[in-house]
């Protein structure tokens, strides 16, 4: 199966909500349509940002980048109700490396 990675910056956070709603919305998101292999949270050049990888369906390129882009803007947008976002970076393993789709 396929490895990707959804890559997400954090602008801020909306009234009400915990930092941890973040992750918890994105993971919400993507378990409901793959197989979610690992999460982190990390700040880059002071920007926080979320980085969830997952496991998509085998079937050909292109319908396997569709999905995980398809993944990656459902994640976008739960994560969107908690807290405000910046770029949005989609991911696939390719020979040990992790490559823009």
């Amino acid at each position: 199966m396929p490895s990707y990675r959804a890559v997400l910056q954090i602008t801020g956070l909306r009234p009400g909500y915990a930092p941890e709603r973040v992750m918890e919305a994105a993971r919400e998101a993507l378990d409901s349509m793959h197989h979610v292999e690992a999460h982190q949270i990390n700040v880059v050049r002071g920007v926080p940002q979320i980085t969830l990888r997952f496991l998509v369906e085998a079937e050909n390129d292109d319908a396997e980048v569709a999905a995980a882009r398809h993944a990656a803007l459902a994640v976008q947008d739960a994560v969107e109700d908690v807290a405000t976002t910046g770029r949005l970076q989609v991911l696939r393993r390719r020979r040990g490396a992790w490559v823009p789709v």
